[in-house]
């Protein structure tokens, strides 16, 4: 097991004598990041000779011998699992990296990905300063100058074409606290054209799920799994994607001898641990999740009791699952009837027995309705609501289960509720202004309530003539925080699009694909870099997959000019002539809104799901 990257080398080289005086003192952050300078140009040099011994790649920032080590906890970065992460600082440089003994989630384990998030702080990818493209070629700006030509070009455009001219387009990297002011900046601005990445991976999770049992989450914790005496994974490789989740589904299958079936087109490294692999045709997952409860009703192995007490409308599930039986489904996925059979036995029979999907289920053109028929199949059969039994859904990123939830979604405010009247009201309340305040910064009450343009869509609201959207005037302008281009099937239509936006922002860690597609659109003008801290640089809270909420400890400083996602949303408020109201029962230090009071608001309002009563203590 990795337990933190050390320099040590097995031998001495030359390189040793040469590089030895750099590497051996204790330093402190600003000679770190001076002789990290020093370090690469003098690799550079010592490119061209042949040394003769191949050497160790060396921890960019190894840790100091006798320099004291303060400890730190934050949630890994690279997948929805919420993994916690224990940092070593030395001298306010982050020099090694521990998984958490005392987390119930990966008990002492990384995964790769979960040892390499040191790497996203101390990348040399990573943007330094604030740029802006000028005649084609990126300069170099100050803060103050690039926030007050971004906001004088963003209010010079919605004074002629309306709030709803400008895109919001958020990232489920913000914690949940950078996620609220996010949508909160939305609203004061006037438009509901805010959204974020799950608009592209688990939209369909959520609107499927939370239309047959409420809420779009998954139903057990990671650790639950493990009481499951069938596991049926359907349209997802955890091995790969969700390493440390895989460790909890084994132990149900080795400790609790749960039988492991895994449906998947491509036999995966997840498949290698299954117990029966079942192959189908990619997009035929309805088909074979019809077909399974087609046996399940023809032998008598639905949970009646269940259905009777807890479901309503099965008969007529049972009527379009007649037109399933085995010899169409096996035409239709190429999934043999004996087979489907056996695994639908199990299901039923062989309980508590939980589903679990991640993409495969969800990015497809019918991915609610694939979704819908997951639920369904649990429902039928009594697996939800019991240790063990239910809909568990692997999600993507690490935050995305919370950005979903506090709504950075177009059809949502925060936790869930909508955009009546009545949800407007409660949550002006919770802000301490009118009613009448937000609705007079919106084109119309119409437009008020209207769901705003998914990010899947944005392009169309450029390139479509006027006649043919809602709002008063096209797309213009786009304010990008913490999310990289849409899906790669969309690059054209997104290129075409950038191409006529009046301004685009990208605000981000590291450049991303929206700055080379900005140049490969042909922007010379108008288009602004913003360097954004990573989750490890800044503090606040997130929800693992699995509902968990954790928060997040400032491991280090930023290295240069980056400002987290709370200091950007304070000084565009600011900028807007918002900050006095936005921030009134929110501390700022200097012009860092404190996300523990950012979290305590929040909390104020959200009565509707599972963070009622949560707080910083």
């Amino acid at each position: 097991m990795l337990t933190k990257r050390k320099s040590g080398q097995a031998s001495r080289t030359r390189l040793h004598t040469l590089m030895g005086t750099v590497a051996s003192a204790p330093i402190d952050r600003r000679t770190f990041l001076r002789r990290s300078g020093l370090a690469a140009g003098g690799m550079a040099a010592l490119g061209s000779f042949q040394l003769g011994t191949v050497q160790k790649a060396a921890a960019i920032s190894p840790p100091q011998p006798g320099v004291p080590i303060e400890l730190k906890k934050s949630v890994c970065t690279h997948c929805a699992v919420g993994c916690t992460v224990t940092a070593e600082v030395q001298n306010g440089v982050w020099t090694g990296q521990e998984p958490s003994w005392d987390s119930p989630i990966n008990r002492g384990s990384h995964c790769a990905k979960g040892a390499s998030v040191r790497e996203l702080v101390h990348s040399d990818r990573r943007l330094k300063y604030p740029m802006k493209l000028v005649g084609g070629r990126w300069e170099r700006i100050s803060w103050d100058e690039a926030i007050n030509g971004i906001g004088d070009k963003m209010m010079e455009i919605r004074q002629a074409s309306g709030p709803d001219s400008v895109y919001w387009m958020g990232s489920a990297k913000f914690s949940n606290e950078g996620t609220y002011l996010f949508r909160k900046l939305a609203a004061f601005w006037g438009t509901n054209n805010q959204d974020h990445q799950a608009r592209i991976c688990h939209s369909t999770t959520v609107s499927g799920v939370a239309n047959t049992w409420g809420y779009g989450a998954m139903t057990n914790s990671f650790n639950d799994i493990r009481n499951s005496k069938t596991m049926v994974i359907m349209g997802g490789n955890p091995a790969e994607a969700h390493p440390i989740s895989l460790q909890h589904l084994l132990e149900g299958k080795e400790l609790n001898h749960a039988n492991f079936v895994v449906i998947d087109p491509r036999f995966t490294r997840t498949a290698a641990h299954a117990t029966e692999y079942v192959r189908l045709r990619p997009g035929t997952d309805i088909a074979v999740l019809w077909g399974m409860l087609w046996h399940i009703f023809q032998n008598g192995w639905e949970d009646k009791e269940f259905i009777a007490q807890r479901v309503y409308g099965m008969d007529e599930v049972r009527k379009e699952v007649k037109k399933y039986p085995p010899d169409e489904v096996e035409r239709i996925s190429g999934v043999p009837g004996e087979q489907l059979k056996r695994v639908a036995e199990l299901f039923a029979t062989q309980k508590p027995a939980t589903l679990i999907w991640c993409m495969g289920q969800t990015q497809h053109t019918v991915g609610t309705a694939n979704v819908r028929a997951s639920c369904i199949l649990c429902l039928a059969t009594g697996n939800i609501g019991k240790p063990g039994a239910g809909a568990n859904i692997f999600r993507g990123h690490d935050n995305v289960q919370g950005a979903t939830d506090i709504g950075l979604d177009v059809v949502t405010l925060p936790f869930y509720y909508g955009l009546t009247e009545g949800a407007w009201n409660h949550w002006a309340r919770v802000w301490e202004v009118s009613y009448e305040d937000l609705l007079s910064r919106f084109e119309s009450k119409d437009i008020m309530e209207t769901p705003g343009i998914p990010l899947t869509r944005w392009f169309d609201a450029t390139l479509l003539p006027k006649d043919e959207i809602e709002q008063r005037d096209n797309l213009r302008a786009m304010f990008v925080q913490g999310h990289a281009s849409n899906s790669i099937t969309r690059i054209p239509e997104s290129v075409k699009g950038l191409a006529k936006l009046d301004l685009l922002v990208v605000a981000d860690p590291h450049p991303t694909t929206w700055a080379a597609l900005a140049v490969q659109a042909g922007r010379t003008e108008n288009t602004y870099l913003l360097p954004v801290c990573t989750q490890f640089e800044t503090s606040g809270s997130r929800v693992a997959s699995n509902r968990s909420i954790q928060w997040g400890e400032q491991i280090v400083a930023p290295s240069f000019e980056q400002k987290d996602d709370y200091q950007v949303v304070y000084r565009m408020a600011q900028k807007f002539g918002y900050a006095e109201q936005m921030f009134k029962n929110i501390a700022v230090e200097g012009d860092r809104p404190v996300p523990e009071d950012i979290l305590r608001e929040m909390n104020r309002g959200g009565w509707s799901t599972g963070y009622c009563g949560q707080s910083p203590e």
